[in-house]
């Protein structure tokens, strides 16, 4: 079993930065693949990025390709999501997730942190 809680949302202007971190803990966290979709209100929760357990593998979305970071700190049990160069559609509850392997199903899920873009 593993508990995820992310932090680090907010506002922030369009063309600028935010850094989203997801807390892990539970046993065995360090071999889970991480990751991060998000959902805007009347949409579908999309995939963003995700990141293998060592941090050798990583995959993104092609609208945050270039823009946006995944990484990982297994000392720490934390996941990062670097966003650079914002957009307001980027604007969305940002959900950190955890599973077997990058491209599997997640297992687990945090309950989100909103990022809001503004123009």
């Amino acid at each position: 079993q593993v508990q995820l809680v992310e932090s680090g949302g907010g506002l922030v202007q369009a063309g600028g930065s935010l850094r989203l971190s997801c807390a892990a803990s539970g046993r065995a966290t360090s071999t889970y693949a991480m990751g991060w979709f998000r959902q805007a209100p009347g949409k579908e929760r999309d995939f963003v990025a995700a990141i293998s357990g060592t941090g050798g593998n990583t995959v993104y979305a092609d609208s945050v390709k270039g823009r946006f970071t995944i990484s990982r700190d297994n000392s720490k049990n934390t996941v990062y999501l670097q966003m650079n160069s914002v957009k307001p559609e980027d604007t969305a509850v940002y959900y950190c997730t955890a599973g077997l392997s990058v491209l599997g199903p997640r297992r687990y899920w945090g309950q989100g942190t909103q990022v809001t873009v503004s123009s």
